[in-house]
């Protein structure tokens, strides 16, 4: 005889609240039914091909649109690929994992360690975001060791969170860091917007005002929600063991070939060299501008040789990286397909068409945050969909009279939101803390039913704050 099911108060457990209760429920719909992050590219694929199809191109041309862009996406999935494998590199090294180890003591209970793992991971993104997901990563992983009962799905979402809700108000905003500086935006674009400095941007009371409500309100959300120890489901339920670092055996050359490859003569030389290069160029561009990805990139993998000291260990932490980076290379094309599909029908100038068209001087920056989003679901790229729609929003606002600098901060505050349900800012996530994208979509949709309405009103309200200014031509 089955025996009786008894409630959580009769057992003497506190029953938990309306958002645990979602969040665990949104987490076990997505399990069940939110697919790998290729089969959700390959969908995407698949959608986007048929709308264009509906818009009048024919079969031919929508394969031929596919294929021209299928690489389009080289140099930026080289990119992502080195985010991932420099950043392995760093968090795996001696310094950076005694950082993470410390970081780790701090939460002391399963609901603390995911709202701790969040305010890591938004604080990291506002410097890098690549950063956040490779750092977030690995603390999520030392946490998992320490903390009991830590359900890893919900802090999985928490350490994505840097990447769903700020990341694009600090210095990672590849369309601000290009509206900064007249070499990067293009000639046409240019024309309409002149230079919008970071003065304007990213350093107002505006967006940190912005910033610091986000953190807040994703950090109690992920406290709320986080299922007790009870409740969880952990990492080694679902089959995930994190194991303890094995101890390092210092090595030393056996013959007269490998003497390099154990000494940090090498490394030293092409640091000072590489150090070389940054200096001349942030002197050159001047500070912030400078800051692009490439330029970080460069950074972690000059303090990732310094850090390893010799180039044995150096090449060792870059084999371990390389499996992580699987998801990246088969992807990224496929998005790069999606773009292609995307422009060749004119779908993207059809969406911006008609917010446009449906817009007023005061509603301008919630419709252009509504179609920076929907947009971001098939062009997950922050800087190059910048290129696409800035002529369009930004023409809008000198038509409407409406602040330029705050536009570009509604693409960054609106296009950041489409990543909590899109896998394809989650792969280096993914790679470090092996887990699927349907592990994190749940406690990620959850923080997505609040961020929306959070995001509009914030940017509606503080817009109505700052004047229209002409655009400045240097």
């Amino acid at each position: 005889m089955s025996q009786p099911v008894i409630s959580p108060e009769y057992r003497g457990e506190e029953r938990p609240g309306l958002l645990a209760r979602w969040g665990a429920a949104l987490a076990d719909w997505s399990e069940k039914w939110f697919p790998d992050a290729y089969i959700f590219a390959v969908l995407a694929v698949i959608l986007v091909a048929a709308v264009a199809l509906l818009m009048g191109r024919t079969p031919s041309e929508v394969a031929v649109d596919f294929g021209k862009s299928f690489w389009g996406l080289v140099p930026f999935t080289m990119q992502m690929a080195f985010v991932i494998i420099t950043g392995y590199v760093v968090a795996v090294s001696k310094p950076v994992k005694m950082v993470i180890s410390k970081l780790a003591e701090v939460p002391k209970t399963p609901k603390t360690a995911v709202a701790y793992v969040a305010l890591v991971a938004m604080l990291a993104s506002l410097l890098s975001w690549g950063f956040s997901l490779v750092l977030s990563g690995f603390l999520i992983r030392e946490i998992s060791k320490r903390v009991k009962g830590v359900d890893y799905r919900a802090v999985g979402a928490a350490g994505y969170l840097g990447l769903c809700s700020i990341w694009a108000l600090g210095l990672s905003s590849s369309a601000a860091l290009m509206m900064a500086t007249k070499s990067s935006i293009p000639p046409a674009l240019y024309k309409i917007s002149g230079v919008i400095g970071l003065e304007m941007t990213l350093f107002t009371w505006q967006n940190l005002i912005m910033i610091g409500v986000l953190i807040l309100l994703s950090c109690w959300i992920c406290y709320v929600s986080a299922p007790t120890a009870e409740r969880a489901k952990t990492a080694e339920m679902a089959g995930i063991h994190y194991q303890e670092d094995e101890a390092e055996v210092v090595e030393k050359a056996k013959t007269p070939g490998e003497y390099f490859e154990y000494s940090p003569i090498l490394t030293i030389l092409i640091v000072i060299l590489g150090l070389l290069f940054l200096i001349n160029t942030f002197a050159t561009k001047g500070g912030l501008a400078a800051l692009d990805l490439n330029i970080y990139t460069f950074m972690l993998l000059i303090v990732g040789m310094l850090f390893h000291w010799t180039p044995r260990a150096f090449l060792k932490a870059v084999a371990k990286s390389i499996p992580m980076t699987g998801g990246v290379f088969i992807q990224f094309p496929l998005y790069a397909g999606i773009f292609g599909m995307m422009m060749g029908c004119g779908l993207n100038d059809v969406l911006a068409q008609f917010f446009v068209s449906i817009s007023n001087q005061e509603t301008l920056p919630v419709t252009v945050g509504i179609y920076s989003a929907i947009a971001g679901l098939f062009l997950p790229s922050g800087g190059g969909k910048w290129v696409v729609e800035a002529p369009y929003v930004l023409e809008a606002a000198n038509q409407l009279k409406v602040n330029l600098a705050w536009i570009v901060q509604v693409y960054n505050a609106a296009e950041a939101l489409p990543n909590f349900i899109n896998p394809f800012w989650m792969l280096p996530l993914l790679g470090v803390t092996g887990v699927k994208a349907r592990d994190l979509a749940g406690y990620a949709i959850l923080q997505l039913a609040f961020h929306v309405p959070a995001v509009l009103i914030l940017l509606w309200l503080l817009g109505k704050t700052l004047p229209y200014v002409a655009p400045v031509m240097q």
